[in-house]
Protein backbone atom coordinates (compact mmCIF):
# COMPACT_ATOMS: atom_id res chain seq x y z
CA UNK A 1 0.00 0.00 0.00
CA UNK A 2 2.58 2.61 1.33
CA UNK A 3 4.62 1.89 -2.15
CA UNK A 4 1.72 2.29 -4.30
CA UNK A 5 0.79 5.93 -2.49
CA UNK A 6 4.60 6.41 -3.13
CA UNK A 7 3.91 5.37 -6.67
CA UNK A 8 1.20 7.60 -7.15
CA UNK A 9 3.44 10.79 -6.32
CA UNK A 10 2.08 10.93 -2.78
CA UNK A 11 5.12 11.57 -0.03
CA UNK A 12 4.25 8.96 2.62
CA UNK A 13 3.85 9.62 6.37
CA UNK A 14 3.46 6.45 7.88
CA UNK A 15 2.16 5.20 10.60
CA UNK A 16 1.96 2.24 13.23
CA UNK A 17 0.01 1.34 15.69
CA UNK A 18 0.85 -1.04 18.43
CA UNK A 19 -2.01 -1.70 19.76
CA UNK A 20 -1.58 -4.85 22.33
CA UNK A 21 -1.34 -7.28 19.56
CA UNK A 22 0.37 -10.75 20.13
CA UNK A 23 2.26 -10.22 17.06
CA UNK A 24 3.78 -7.57 18.07
CA UNK A 25 6.78 -8.31 15.74
CA UNK A 26 4.70 -6.97 12.90
CA UNK A 27 6.27 -3.45 14.40
CA UNK A 28 9.52 -3.86 13.85
CA UNK A 29 8.71 -5.59 10.11
CA UNK A 30 7.00 -1.87 9.45
CA UNK A 31 9.60 -0.16 10.34
CA UNK A 32 12.19 -2.52 7.83
CA UNK A 33 9.05 -1.15 5.11
CA UNK A 34 9.04 2.47 6.04
CA UNK A 35 12.89 2.37 5.78
CA UNK A 36 13.33 0.09 2.73
CA UNK A 37 10.66 2.68 1.10
CA UNK A 38 11.97 5.88 2.05
CA UNK A 39 8.96 6.97 2.95
CA UNK A 40 9.11 10.69 4.84
CA UNK A 41 8.23 10.34 8.45
CA UNK A 42 7.53 7.12 9.92
CA UNK A 43 5.56 7.68 14.00
CA UNK A 44 4.25 4.61 16.45
CA UNK A 45 1.21 4.87 17.94
CA UNK A 46 0.53 3.44 21.43
CA UNK A 47 -2.98 2.45 21.64
CA UNK A 48 -4.19 0.07 24.30
CA UNK A 49 -7.22 -2.17 22.51
CA UNK A 50 -5.39 -5.32 24.94
CA UNK A 51 -7.03 -3.09 27.50
CA UNK A 52 -9.98 -4.50 26.85
CA UNK A 53 -9.03 -7.67 24.88
CA UNK A 54 -12.22 -9.26 23.10
CA UNK A 55 -10.04 -10.47 20.32
CA UNK A 56 -7.41 -13.57 20.11
CA UNK A 57 -5.17 -10.98 19.06
CA UNK A 58 -5.36 -8.86 22.14
CA UNK A 59 -6.13 -11.24 24.93
CA UNK A 60 -5.89 -15.00 25.87
CA UNK A 61 -7.72 -16.57 22.98
CA UNK A 62 -6.54 -19.35 20.94
CA UNK A 63 -5.50 -18.21 17.32
CA UNK A 64 -7.51 -20.81 14.70
CA UNK A 65 -4.75 -22.86 12.99
CA UNK A 66 -4.82 -25.12 10.14
CA UNK A 67 -8.26 -23.79 8.65
CA UNK A 68 -9.86 -24.57 5.06
CA UNK A 69 -11.14 -21.83 2.98
CA UNK A 70 -14.72 -22.57 3.57
CA UNK A 71 -13.87 -22.07 7.46
CA UNK A 72 -12.27 -18.96 7.19
CA UNK A 73 -15.47 -17.91 5.36
CA UNK A 74 -18.23 -19.42 7.66
CA UNK A 75 -18.44 -16.46 10.36
CA UNK A 76 -16.42 -13.44 11.75
CA UNK A 77 -13.42 -15.06 13.12
CA UNK A 78 -11.67 -14.37 16.48
CA UNK A 79 -9.03 -12.13 14.76
CA UNK A 80 -11.33 -9.95 14.83
CA UNK A 81 -10.43 -6.73 17.03
CA UNK A 82 -13.30 -4.99 18.15
CA UNK A 83 -13.48 -1.34 16.08
CA UNK A 84 -9.82 -1.71 14.89
CA UNK A 85 -9.91 -0.10 11.46
CA UNK A 86 -12.11 3.12 13.03
CA UNK A 87 -9.66 3.64 15.67
CA UNK A 88 -6.94 3.31 13.61
CA UNK A 89 -8.63 5.85 10.54
CA UNK A 90 -9.02 7.81 13.67
CA UNK A 91 -5.74 8.46 14.53
CA UNK A 92 -4.36 9.00 10.59
CA UNK A 93 -7.36 11.11 10.51
CA UNK A 94 -6.00 13.58 13.25
CA UNK A 95 -2.56 13.03 12.07
CA UNK A 96 -3.32 13.93 8.50
CA UNK A 97 -5.87 17.22 9.73
CA UNK A 98 -2.60 18.13 11.18
CA UNK A 99 -0.02 18.01 8.84
CA UNK A 100 -1.89 19.19 5.49
CA UNK A 101 -2.66 15.81 4.53
CA UNK A 102 -5.74 15.57 2.63
CA UNK A 103 -5.19 11.62 1.49
CA UNK A 104 -5.25 9.03 3.66
CA UNK A 105 -4.49 5.52 2.52
CA UNK A 106 -5.38 2.23 4.52
CA UNK A 107 -4.57 -1.10 3.93
CA UNK A 108 -7.70 -3.11 3.60
CA UNK A 109 -8.64 -5.78 1.87
CA UNK A 110 -12.43 -7.46 1.07
CA UNK A 111 -10.84 -10.24 -1.00
CA UNK A 112 -8.94 -12.43 1.71
CA UNK A 113 -11.23 -10.42 4.26
CA UNK A 114 -11.88 -13.61 6.43
CA UNK A 115 -15.46 -12.07 7.46
CA UNK A 116 -14.11 -8.78 8.83
CA UNK A 117 -16.87 -5.80 8.60
CA UNK A 118 -14.39 -2.89 8.60
CA UNK A 119 -12.36 -3.94 5.71
CA UNK A 120 -15.63 -3.28 3.34
CA UNK A 121 -15.79 -0.42 0.34
CA UNK A 122 -19.13 0.16 2.89
CA UNK A 123 -16.94 1.03 5.83
CA UNK A 124 -14.35 2.95 3.68
CA UNK A 125 -16.94 5.34 2.44
CA UNK A 126 -18.58 6.08 5.67
CA UNK A 127 -15.48 6.78 7.23
CA UNK A 128 -14.60 9.11 4.16
CA UNK A 129 -18.02 11.09 4.93
CA UNK A 130 -17.48 11.21 8.71
CA UNK A 131 -13.79 12.64 8.42
CA UNK A 132 -15.58 15.35 6.08
CA UNK A 133 -18.04 15.99 8.88
CA UNK A 134 -15.99 15.24 11.74
CA UNK A 135 -12.78 18.05 10.95
CA UNK A 136 -12.22 21.61 10.98
CA UNK A 137 -10.47 21.02 7.46
CA UNK A 138 -13.30 18.76 5.82
CA UNK A 139 -16.03 21.28 6.79
CA UNK A 140 -14.24 24.04 5.87
CA UNK A 141 -14.08 22.49 2.34
CA UNK A 142 -10.60 21.03 2.60
CA UNK A 143 -11.72 17.40 1.91
CA UNK A 144 -10.56 14.25 2.91
CA UNK A 145 -9.96 11.21 1.10
CA UNK A 146 -9.46 7.86 2.24
CA UNK A 147 -7.69 5.64 -0.53
CA UNK A 148 -7.47 1.45 -0.26
CA UNK A 149 -6.19 0.54 -3.11
CA UNK A 150 -5.91 -3.30 -2.43
CA UNK A 151 -9.20 -3.46 -1.53
CA UNK A 152 -10.18 -5.63 -4.70
CA UNK A 153 -6.92 -7.24 -5.48
CA UNK A 154 -6.59 -10.68 -4.11
CA UNK A 155 -3.20 -11.56 -2.44
CA UNK A 156 -1.00 -12.86 -5.18
CA UNK A 157 -2.10 -9.61 -7.07
CA UNK A 158 -0.92 -7.13 -4.25
CA UNK A 159 2.44 -8.91 -4.01
CA UNK A 160 2.89 -9.02 -7.88
CA UNK A 161 2.26 -5.21 -7.58
CA UNK A 162 4.55 -4.50 -4.70
CA UNK A 163 7.09 -6.55 -6.46
CA UNK A 164 7.00 -4.23 -9.45
CA UNK A 165 7.26 -1.48 -6.99
CA UNK A 166 10.17 -2.57 -5.28
CA UNK A 167 8.62 -3.98 -2.49
CA UNK A 168 10.60 -6.81 -0.67
CA UNK A 169 8.28 -9.32 1.09
CA UNK A 170 10.97 -10.55 3.45
CA UNK A 171 10.60 -7.01 5.19
CA UNK A 172 7.42 -7.99 5.70
CA UNK A 173 5.34 -9.57 8.55
CA UNK A 174 1.33 -11.13 8.57
CA UNK A 175 1.72 -14.10 10.85
CA UNK A 176 -1.05 -13.80 14.51
CA UNK A 177 0.50 -15.65 16.09
CA UNK A 178 4.54 -16.07 15.60
CA UNK A 179 7.10 -17.72 18.02
CA UNK A 180 9.02 -16.35 20.46
CA UNK A 181 11.79 -16.29 17.86
CA UNK A 182 9.27 -13.46 15.76
CA UNK A 183 9.33 -16.25 12.59
CA UNK A 184 5.82 -16.77 11.44
CA UNK A 185 4.00 -19.94 12.67
CA UNK A 186 2.38 -20.42 9.01
CA UNK A 187 -1.02 -22.21 10.12
CA UNK A 188 -3.05 -18.85 11.09
CA UNK A 189 -5.27 -17.89 8.60
CA UNK A 190 -3.47 -15.05 7.79
CA UNK A 191 0.10 -17.23 7.05
CA UNK A 192 -2.18 -19.82 5.25
CA UNK A 193 -3.76 -16.99 2.67
CA UNK A 194 -0.26 -15.73 2.18
CA UNK A 195 1.24 -18.88 1.11
CA UNK A 196 -1.32 -19.70 -0.88
CA UNK A 197 -0.71 -16.77 -2.43
CA UNK A 198 2.87 -17.06 -3.04
CA UNK A 199 1.92 -20.50 -4.11
CA UNK A 200 -0.01 -19.29 -6.52
CA UNK A 201 2.78 -17.31 -8.44
CA UNK A 202 4.92 -20.58 -8.42
CA UNK A 203 7.33 -19.75 -5.10
CA UNK A 204 7.69 -19.64 -1.21
CA UNK A 205 6.79 -17.32 1.08
CA UNK A 206 10.39 -15.37 2.13
CA UNK A 207 9.13 -15.58 5.74
CA UNK A 208 9.20 -19.26 5.87
CA UNK A 209 11.94 -20.11 3.36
Amino acid sequence: MAAIARAEGFSVHAMTMSYGQRHAVEIEAAKRVAAGLGVADHILVDIPLAQWGGSALTADIAVPKGRDSAEMEANIPVTYVPARNTVFLSFALGYAEVIGARDIFAGMNQVDYSGYPDCRPEFVAAFENLANLATKAGVEGDRFRIHAPLMNMDKAQIIRRGEELGVDFAWTHSCYDPGPDGRACGECDSCLIRIRAFAELGRTDPVLA
